[in-house]
């Protein structure tokens, strides 16, 4: 076969370190669109990016070309190196050392959009912790509880 073909979705999870309530409103939108230029950097479509004061949802289509692994690792140094210039207020901005990575197939894109775009109102019901529990239960990803917060 000549050409290697890929459509992989995914949704990636993290949180600021220790859940601090670091991304102010005011700096959101700003924080978003650089998450998804950095993806689109790594040649990797963003869908939709998004999040609360503490967390960030990212719905990608990720590129042939880039594992998981590193194309997380390049969005959360160049995100956290980027914010700290934005003000002494970011100082002590550091993203959690993990994340959670789920594949979405096609037809679920939608819904997984518009879950993201309405995560604040989400949060008023559900906090991040038994929001991400409930991820990997849903996508049968074993855990120790032990190890997934920093």
């Amino acid at each position: 076969m000549p050409q290697s073909l890929v459509q992989n979705y995914m949704h990636i999870v993290f949180s600021t370190k220790h859940r601090e309530p670091f991304i102010k409103d005011s700096k959101k939108e700003e924080l978003f669109s650089y998450l998804g230029g950095v993806c689109l950097d790594l040649e990797s479509q963003p869908i939709i990016v998004g999040g609360t004061c503490d967390h960030v949802h990212l719905l990608i289509n990720l590129s042939r070309k880039i594992a998981l692994m590193t194309l997380v690792e390049r969005v959360k140094t160049s995100s956290s190196k980027w914010i700290k210039d934005e003000g002494i207020e970011y100082y002590n901005f550091y993203w959690q050392n993990g994340y959670g990575g789920f594949s979405v197939s096609r037809k679920h894109i939608e819904e997984v959009r518009r879950y993201i775009q309405n995560q604040e109102e989400h949060h008023r019901n559900i906090s991040f912790k038994d929001e991400y529990r409930k991820h990997l239960r849903t996508n049968g990803v074993g855990f120790d509880e032990r190890y997934i917060w920093d």
